[in-house]
């Protein structure tokens, strides 16, 4: 048996390939605007809360836009005592969502999936909350929207700068050494 010869114009071929190249663009194009809507879209429930910047609803994990609070396993000392102030932190923000709807208004996921989101508790910023009770910081690196909260709880000594602390984000590359306020 011959193998058989199929002949295509040049042609047919540039249209053939074109198409392809079309079609796998507009699939690109669909799969990027469910992601961007996916980001885009206000979650909204009872939330789960996962630690003092992050939550859960619907099982959407979100990350509070701007802010950093201390790990659940973070201590602070409080003149030379350990204190569990990551645990704080997170009961602080279970206190402040327990019984209530929780909105999340984010557009952006960071590099663990997470949405980025501004949460709110009826007309309350969940976000400003923890900074302004000092049971987070304002995340610099990534906003500067929450940077008068902190010096406000900063002056005031609410939640961790009433303790000596190292800042969440160090504290995490591990550097686990007591700073001071």
């Amino acid at each position: 048996m011959k193998p058989r010869v199929v002949t295509v114009s040049f042609h047919e071929l540039s249209h053939h390939h074109a198409l392809r190249i079309g079609l796998g663009a507009i699939a690109a194009c669909v799969l990027a605007l469910v992601l961007c809507a996916s980001a885009r879209a206000d979650v909204i429930g009872e939330a789960r809360i996962i630690d003092g910047d992050t939550i859960e609803i619907s099982g959407e994990r979100i990350r509070l836009h701007g802010i950093d609070a201390p790990e659940t396993r973070q201590t602070c000392d409080i003149a030379g005592v350990p204190w569990p102030c990551g645990e704080s932190a997170t009961l602080a923000l279970v206190d402040e969502t327990e019984g209530q709807s929780v909105t999340c208004k984010g557009n952006k996921r960071d590099r663990y999936g997470r949405i980025i989101a501004v949460c709110y508790t009826g007309e309350r910023d969940l976000n400003a909350m923890m900074v302004r009770e000092g049971w987070a910081l304002a995340y610099r690196r990534y906003a500067k929207d929450y940077v008068e909260d902190e010096i406000q709880a900063r002056d005031d000594g609410k939640g961790m700068w009433r303790a000596d602390f190292v800042e969440p984000w160090k504290w995490r590359r591990g550097n686990r050494q007591t700073a001071q306020r």
